[in-house]
């Protein structure tokens, strides 16, 4: 991976989103319900260096695609601090604030077939934030500047003059990232880039994204449920858990000596494919209901190692050998260590 800064690019602090998700109002006065929120993401905390690229990964539903919308300013934030560059993002609130920031930061979505303008050409398409920040002076030039784009991410400027119904899936996404880096951004929120795609082009396109980190001195914010994906990706993992980091490590300590019970659930769904005999604990139940979790800690119905001071305290993210955890049964040394898990291979 590339070199790393000291100062953070990007810093999370107290990060909170809720949802009202109550029933009509008048529904509500005849059945006499209260008023139910859904705390999508409750707090989490997460710095990512320049040049570096984190992950959150976790179960669908776990809040991590909230947090990339809450980065990128498309939600707002219910609570906590996003601070980018040291610029407090909730502290920008007119147009001529916001654009600098904007431009630095850009979004590539999950779905290439929804997230381009079907009755716009590939050149409309990529040159839009041109536009929009002022960036090129004429036609010409905006032009040249999409053709430059479209070289950087494999396909040919002769593609400008098609529409995204010509193209693969795998060719969208590639349109995708050129229309996100013509705005020249330093940070890249990457929301599940490859989960709509072919598994043979998935490594196509994140390579692709690797090697344009590498040369332009990218950051990546990645969101993935995919542990192949993160693993070939990531230099740090953050495991979120309804709403709340439950781990956070280096990528390569995250799959040797990974410490909360979820993370290990969530590794034991690798197949050992070289048949190493690893143990595996298991670990029964599904995700609780996000409007009304469990007291104490939010795992603690499925997890083998739970006793009463889980179902009755949150834990919070503590130092540990290897990283961050939140658990009580890491603090108090509970869980017996695991061998390490082979790490996933991209097809």
């Amino acid at each position: 991976m590339s070199e790393l800064a000291t100062e953070p690019l990007l810093k999370v602090s107290g990060l909170a989103r809720y949802f009202d998700v109550s029933r009509p109002w008048l529904a509500r006065m005849i059945e006499r319900l209260p008023r139910q929120t859904l705390k999508a993401v409750d707090g989490i905390d997460f710095e990512i260096a320049k040049g570096e690229t984190f992950s959150l990964v976790g179960e669908s539903g776990c809040g991590k695609s909230t947090v990339a919308r809450l980065v990128v300013s498309l939600y707002a934030a219910t609570k906590g601090t996003i601070l980018f560059d040291g610029v407090d993002l909730s502290k920008l609130h007119t147009r001529t604030d916001i654009a600098p920031v904007r431009r630095r930061m850009q979004m590539i979505f999950q779905d290439p077939y929804a997230s381009l303008n079907p009755r716009w050409r590939v050149a409309d398409i990529v040159a839009e934030p041109l536009r929009a920040f002022g960036l090129e002076a004429d036609d010409a030039a905006r032009r040249k500047r999409v053709d430059e784009l479209l070289r950087q991410v494999g396909l040919s400027p002769a593609d400008a003059d098609k529409y995204p119904h010509e193209f693969s899936g795998g060719q969208r996404q590639r349109i995708s990232i050129a229309r996100a880096l013509s705005s020249n951004p330093e940070f890249l929120v990457c929301d599940e880039p490859t989960s709509a795609l072919d598994v043979s082009v998935q490594s196509q396109i994140l390579n692709l994204m690797k090697d344009l980190q590498k040369r332009l001195g990218l950051t990546y914010l990645f969101i993935s449920h995919n542990l192949a994906v993160v693993y070939h990706v990531s230099d740090r993992i953050g495991v979120m858990y309804l709403g709340r980091l439950c781990e956070v490590a280096d990528a390569h300590d995250l799959f040797a000596k990974p410490q909360h019970p979820y993370t290990r659930l969530l590794l034991d769904t690798i197949p050992d494919l070289e048949m190493t005999g690893r143990e595996r604990v298991p670990v029964a139940g599904e995700v609780p209901n996000p409007i009304n979790p469990p007291t104490g800690c939010a795992f603690h119905p499925r997890c083998p190692f739970a006793e009463d001071r889980c179902r009755q305290e949150a834990p919070v993210l503590r130092q540990t050998e290897s990283g961050l955890a939140a658990c009580h049964a890491v603090e108090e040394g509970r869980i017996p260590a695991t061998e390490a898990v082979t790490p996933p291979q991209l097809p």
